[in-house]
C-alpha cells in the first residue's frame, strides 16, 4: 500500500514526469484542479495562460522546441476544451506530438446535465489520433501512457484524454504502477529494394531537387539529409517545419528560384512534404518527372500524385540507406552544374527585391521593415527564434528573414491558425531562456492572443514583437476590393490602433514606429527593457496584387 492514498492529479503528474515533462500549460478549472497538485510534488511547471487555445498551441510548440518530448495542455471542461478545439486542429495538421487532458462532469452524474458537460471525444475525434476517456482513477497512468504513445508514433499528432472529476479528486488505496512511457519510438527503416530503385531514378537523373518538409524535422533526420545532399550536390528548397533544417549557408541550399527549378526538373525527391496546396497539388511538378517520396507512413505517400519509388520510414534511416546504397554500389552522384545554373537564377532574383528591401518611403515599405528585422536579428547573439503570426507580413518575412538553424522559424502551418504568436512564444522562451524569441505580428492576429502579454510578464519572459500595421486584413481586402469593387470592401479594414499601449498597460514595453530609420533604435530599446515589448509599425496598405508585400 502506499504511504498515504493518492488522488487522481497526483497519479497523472506522476505518469506526466515519467515521460519527462517538464511543463503543462493550463487556464485554471475547477474540474482539472487536482493535477495542479500533483504538479508540485513532481516539479512540474504550471504555466496558466488567459485562453485555452493559448495553452493548446503553446503545448504544440514546446514539443516543437524540444525534439523528441511531448507538449501539454490541461483544460477545463466543456467551453475549456471547445476553446482549446482550433489549437488542437492546428497541432493536427502540423503533426505535433501533444498531450491534451480534458475535464468533465463527474461520472456518477453521466448524462445528467452536470456543470459545462458535453460529448468532447466526439468533438475531436477528428482531428486526434487518439482520444479517449478514464473511468477509473488508478487507471489513469495507463491511459497516458496510451495517449503520448500514439501522439507520437509514425506521423505524430495530438492525443484527448478525458477524465471526469470524481474520477480526478479520487484516490487509490494500492500501489499504482507507473508505466515506462517512450516519447521516441522505435525508427522504421525502408524497404531495400525500393531504396535500389531510388538509386536507379537518380542514376538517370539530370536535373533533380529535393524538397525537405515537416517529416524531416519529426524524424530527426536534418543530419542524415544533409549528409544525402552534400554528397550529391543536389539543389535542395524546403517548406513548412523544414525550414532551418538546410542551412542558407549550405551551397546547395536555394529560396527563391523554386518556381524555375520545378518546370524543369526531371527527378524531385519529396523528403516528408506533402503535395497538398503548398505545392499546388503536385500540378507544378512536370508530367514526365519522375517522384521519390520519402515519408513516415504508407498513408501519406501518393497523395494527389502517384510516387515512383516510395520510401516508408523513418527519413533519417532512408537518407542513411540511400547513402549506405551509394556506397556498396560504388555511386557518386555530382549535380553541382545543375546548382549552379539555378543559383544564377536565385542571385538574380535577389536583385530583383533589392530596392524595396531599401525604400524610405512612409508608411513604411513592408520589405523594408523586414529587412531591418532580419539585420537587426543578425547582430543578436544566441540564434534567435523567430515566429511568423498573419498573412501577408509573415509571407513578406518567411522571404526576406533567413532560417539559420532547425526550429529557428515556426508559423501555424498548414492549417493557417492565427493567433499563434504569443502562445508559441511563451513556450519557446521557456524551452530555450538564453535565445531571443521574436514575434511577427500582423495587426489582425494580434487581436487573437494579444492578452498573453500579461502571461509573458507575469511568468518574466522578455519576448519581442513586431506587429506591421496596415490597417487591414490585407490577404483579404485585395481579392475583395478586385472581385467587387474597391467601394464595396466589408470586414476587411481595421484601425491603425496603437497595441502597443495595450502591451504597456499590461506591464510591457511598447513602441509606435511610424519612420523606417527609426526601427532599429526602437528595437533596441525594446531589448534594453528586459520586458515583454511590441514594436506597433505603420506600414503601406496594398491595394494592388503584385505589390510590396503580395509577390
Amino acid at each position: 500500500m502506499p504511504e498515504k492514498p493518492l488522488h487522481g492529479g497526483k497519479l497523472a503528474a506522476k505518469a506526466l514526469k515519467e515521460a519527462g515533462v517538464e511543463i503543462v500549460f493550463t487556464l485554471a478549472g475547477g474540474h482539472i484542479m487536482p493535477l495542479y497538485d500533483g504538479c508540485i510534488d513532481e516539479g512540474i511547471k504550471v504555466v496558466d495562460v488567459r485562453h485555452e487555445q493559448a495553452a493548446v498551441h503553446a503545448a504544440d510548440a514546446w514539443a516543437r522546441c524540444n525534439p523528441g518530448q511531448i507538449g501539454v495542455a490541461v483544460v477545463t471542461a466543456g467551453p475549456g476544451v471547445t476553446d482549446g478545439v482550433t489549437g488542437i486542429a492546428n497541432a493536427w495538421r502540423a503533426n505535433s506530438p501533444i498531450l491534451v487532458i480534458g475535464g468533465q462532469g463527474p461520472f456518477a452524474d453521466l448524462r445528467r446535465g452536470s456543470l459545462q458537460e458535453m460529448d468532447h471525444l466526439g468533438v475531436v475525434r477528428p482531428i486526434t489520433k487518439y482520444c479517449d476517456a478514464i473511468y477509473e482513477t488508478k487507471r489513469i497512468p495507463e491511459y497516458i501512457e496510451l495517449g503520448i504513445r500514439h501522439a507520437v508514433s509514425g506521423v505524430p499528432g495530438p492525443s484527448y484524454l478525458e477524465i471526469p472529476m470524481d474520477i480526478f479528486m479520487g484516490s487509490v488505496e494500492e500501489e499504482v504502477a507507473i508505466p515506462k512511457i517512450r516519447t521516441n519510438p522505435p525508427r522504421l527503416s525502408p524497404d531495400r529494394e525500393e531504396v535500389r530503385k531510388a538509386i536507379d531514378v537518380l542514376r538517370d537523373a539530370e536535373r533533380p531537387m529535393l524538397m525537405a518538409g515537416t517529416s524531416v524535422k519529426w524524424s530527426h533526420a536534418s543530419g542524415d539529409m544533409n549528409r544525402f545532399i552534400s554528397e550529391t550536390h543536389i539543389p535542395t528548397y524546403t517548406n513548412g517545419m523544414g525550414r532551418g533544417s538546410v542551412s542558407p549557408d549550405s551551397p546547395e541550399f536555394l529560396n527563391r528560384s523554386r518556381r524555375a527549378a520545378l518546370a524543369k526538373i526531371d527527378v524531385i525527391i519529396l523528403a516528408g512534404t506533402l503535395l497538398d496546396f503548398r505545392m499546388r497539388f503536385g500540378q507544378t511538378i512536370p508530367a514526365d518527372a519522375k517522384i521519390i517520396q520519402l515519408d513516415m507512413e504508407a498513408t501519406l505517400i501518393g497523395q494527389n500524385r502517384q510516387a515512383d519509388v516510395p520510401l516508408v520510414g523513418n527519413l533519417a534511416c532512408s537518407f542513411d540507406a540511400l547513402l549506405e546504397e551509394m556506397k556498396s554500389q560504388g555511386i557518386q552522384f555530382d549535380f553541382s552544374s545543375w546548382r549552379d545554373e539555378l543559383r544564377g537564377i536565385e542571385n538574380e532574383a535577389e536583385a530583383k527585391v533589392e530596392a524595396n528591401l531599401n525604400s524610405d518611403e512612409v508608411p513604411i515599405d513592408p520589405q523594408r521593415m523586414c529587412r531591418e528585422v532580419r539585420d537587426w536579428l543578425a547582430d543578436l547573439e544566441g540564434d534567435p527564434i523567430v515566429i511568423g503570426d498573419g498573412g501577408d507580413i509573415v509571407a513578406t518575412a518567411a522571404k526576406i528573414i533567413p532560417v539559420c538553424s532547425e526550429g529557428a522559424w515556426m508559423d501555424p502551418g498548414p492549417l493557417g491558425t492565427l493567433g499563434v504568436g504569443m502562445p508559441f512564444a511563451l513556450a519557446a522562451k521557456l524551452a530555450h531562456p538564453d535565445r531571443p524569441v521574436v514575434i511577427v505580428y500582423g495587426d489582425g492576429s494580434f487581436g487573437f492572443n494579444g492578452m498573453e502579454y500579461d502571461t509573458a510578464v507575469r511568468f518574466g519572459l522578455p519576448i519581442i514583437g513586431i506587429v506591421g500595421n496596415d490597417g487591414a486584413w490585407g490577404q483579404m481586402m485585395r481579392p475583395q476590393g478586385a472581385l467587387y469593387g474597391w467601394d464595396r470592401l466589408q470586414g476587411v479594414l481595421l484601425n491603425r490602433s496603437r497595441y502597443d499601449k495595450v502591451v504597456e498597460a499590461l506591464g510591457g514595453h511598447g513602441e509606435y514606429v511610424t519612420e523606417p530609420d527609426a526601427l532599429r533604435p526602437a528595437l533596441a530599446r525594446a531589448v534594453a527593457s528586459g520586458l515583454p515589448a511590441l514594436i506597433n509599425v505603420e506600414i503601406r496598405q496594398d491595394r494592388e496584387f503584385g505589390g510590396g508585400i503580395y509577390v
